[in-house]
């Protein structure tokens, strides 16, 4: 089963909680036992697997990120956006994840993120479901 879903950004950078989302693509595949494949076509966007109890990690991750990789810098690329296009290289633009019983098999704390660098944008995510 492939399907894809259009995500709306609101900020510079940011990450969205798509656990939810990706779950109900799982449930209305039907398949108990398999792999999710998440890409994100998009190369100043991408996708990571971090903790979602504390959403003070989320401003943490882009803080750090923004200090290693500031916006402005002796940049060549000239559409001005090379830091989104660095960040979305660091988080990469696929994840793939066990299904196990129906379920997303993360851990107790996991969630799974769009990584917007270079917002706001309309981004589209892809998701494969290998039974």
């Amino acid at each position: 089963m492939f399907t894809e879903f259009d995500l709306k950004t609101n900020n510079h950078s940011e990450l969205i909680d798509m656990t939810d989302s990706i779950q109900d693509i799982i449930n209305e595949s039907q398949v108990e036992n398999g792999i999710c494949l998440i890409f994100i076509p998009h190369t100043t966007a991408g996708v990571t697997i971090n903790e979602n109890a504390d959403s003070t990690v989320k401003d943490d991750i882009l803080y750090k990120l923004d200090d290693l990789i500031p916006w402005q810098d002796n940049y060549r690329h000239l559409e001005g956006n090379s830091a989104a296009h660095l960040k979305a290289s660091l988080f990469g633009n696929s994840e793939q994840i066990i299904i196990n019983d129906s379920r997303l098999l993360l851990g107790t704390w996991q969630g799974i993120y769009f990584a917007e660098f270079d917002g706001p944008r309309r981004r589209n995510v892809q998701v494969k479901i290998i039974n």
